[in-house]
């Protein structure tokens, strides 16, 4: 235990003087962490840690995707649902699908390995991607679109990922039945939602008396990761409860006015909750970005060879491309229309993340080339980071976009 608080109270420190080298240059703060991670693995100091599927589940994920939920409006949701929900569903799909064919046709992947690394490897993760718009100070509709269709395609990619273990855990047989499939649906996507809503409903109720911004705030730390808990014990979506939790209280239980059934918390508890969780993704984002770095640096990338990885890169950033315009273009002459300067932005800001590794780091082991995938996920997403992390303040400067609405 004391060992596991030193390493943690010094990755906090070096957090801490990265973002202040990291402001100071101009810099990404995630592209730092990245590479102060990485310089940490090959130095004499040892951090003691290093990312697994239980730290990113148990621990990172969670507070993340909590806090990303309760700062989206659903009246700004609510006017750019179609094109969300689009990119979300249909695209996490066409993403995943050309991935996996690219590596089963143009590397020789078997399909099961393939299919598997196409669909954990969809999902744009919204830790990577609010850090970065948060860096460059994106706003408006532009930074809605990124961070709503983010957290929505981490819920379809985790769902995705069950039925696609499935179909591999049963040897890729045909004979998986329509009712296994829907079964599993229901219980992974109607589990994940219900324990959410459930959670948050508790919630509400619990503090409806209380005027203590203290206990307030308590109670939405323990919402975050009671519904993610909950939902993964019942075998249902972590990932949809949080979020389902996260925009029920940021809309009901933080509601500007207090009625019968919004308003939970003081407007003193509110900011209060609002600034605590700002906090809570600070911490947990430099925790992710940092055993990121850790950990890559002990990955044994030749195992997959340079142009192989180079073919992967390029296959994933042409699956968000194939995702990004063409299903833009359906809005093109609508009230939905999305601008090719945003188009691009979605593009190149589509970023890789913790969950993409949570996911394969949580693959069985004896699944067809188990080390392959791993390999391939992690050099993803320190190339997402990092590449398209250096990149994108460029990109914005460009089509001049930042801190307006677009």
């Amino acid at each position: 235990m004391n060992d596991f608080l030193t390493s943690m109270l010094s990755l906090l420190v070096v957090a801490t003087l990265v973002a202040l080298i990291a402001h100071r240059l101009k810099l990404p703060y995630t592209v730092g962490l990245v590479l102060a991670g990485i310089a940490l693995a090959v130095s004499p100091f040892q951090a003691g840690l290093t990312l697994t599927q239980s730290i990113i589940y148990e621990i990172i994920l969670p507070p993340l995707l909590f806090e990303a939920a309760i700062n989206i409006q659903w009246k700004d949701l609510r006017q750019d649902a179609l094109p969300i929900l689009t990119l979300a569903l249909p695209g996490t799909l066409i993403s995943a699908a050309f991935v996996t064919a690219a590596l089963h046709f143009g590397l020789g992947w078997p399909l099961p390995p393939a299919l598997m690394f196409g669909v954990l490897i969809a999902a744009t993760d919204p830790v990577a991607v609010i850090a970065m718009f948060k860096d460059n100070g994106v706003r408006g509709r532009l930074r809605l679109l990124v961070e709503s269709e983010s957290l929505l395609n981490d819920g379809v990619a985790a769902v995705l990922f069950a039925l696609a273990l499935v179909w591999v855990q049963a040897a890729g047989q045909a004979h998986v039945g329509v009712g296994q499939i829907g079964g599993l649906l229901l219980v992974t996507v109607g589990g994940g939602i219900l324990a959410g809503a459930l959670c948050a409903g508790v919630a509400i109720l619990l503090v409806r008396g209380t005027e203590d911004h203290l206990v307030e705030s308590t109670v939405t730390a323990v919402l975050a990761y009671s519904a993610f808990l909950l939902a993964e014990h019942f075998h249902g979506s972590g990932v949809l409860a949080t979020v389902t939790a996260g925009l029920l209280l940021g809309n009901l239980g933080l509601a500007e006015t207090k009625t019968r059934f919004t308003g939970m918390v003081s407007v003193k508890g509110k900011e209060f909750a609002l600034e605590m969780w700002d906090f809570v993704a600070f911490i947990a984002n430099s925790m992710v970005f940092l055993l990121i770095g850790i950990t890559v640096a002990g990955i044994p990338f030749h195992r997959l060879g340079m142009w192989a990885l180079v073919f992967i890169i390029l296959a994933v950033l042409a699956g968000r491309a194939l995702t990004v315009y063409p299903l833009c273009a359906l809005f093109a002459g609508s009230r939905w229309r999305i601008e090719p300067p945003c188009q691009h932005v979605l593009w190149w800001g589509g970023l890789r993340g913790a969950l993409g590794l949570a996911l394969a780091l949580s693959l069985p082991l004896d699944m067809p080339m188990h080390d392959e995938v791993l390999v391939a996920t992690f050099g993803v997403v320190v190339v997402s980071v990092v590449g398209q992390g250096l990149t994108m303040p460029w990109l914005l400067r460009h089509f001049k976009i930042g801190g307006v609405r677009e």
